[in-house]
């Protein structure tokens, strides 16, 4: 196999300026050497078992839950306003933009 010299994606001698790194080719080849059945990579260690990684979710979901800033009452009642009065204005743009559509398709085509 023949390299390109001057590649951006392999270095030109493989070797560092040192000579103690390994290439990311020669470091994939040690790899794969590792592996008898040449999947690559290190094997899996076994993590915690189900209950273990469902009370760790749940604890970081607490913790998330505390950082969150509430609105007051206050705030709240005004964003809902705010929400509900503009859903309302929309919803009569709709129906006005509707309504002129039927009359217009209605003079169009009798």
């Amino acid at each position: 196999m023949t390299e390109t010299v001057g590649s951006t994606a392999t270095p030109e001698s493989g070797d560092s300026a040192d000579g103690d790194e390994l290439s990311r080719r020669d470091r994939k080849r040690a790899r794969k050497a590792g592996d008898p059945e040449g999947k690559g990579g290190r094997k899996r260690d076994k993590g915690p078992n189900i209950f273990a990684r469902t009370a760790l979710f749940y604890r970081q979901i607490i913790a998330e839950l505390r950082k969150v800033v509430w609105p007051t009452r206050n705030e709240l009642t005004s964003y809902t306003t705010v929400v509900i009065t503009f859903v309302i204005v929309i919803m009569a743009l709709v129906y006005g933009l509707d309504t002129g559509f039927v009359k217009l398709a209605s003079v169009v085509f009798g």
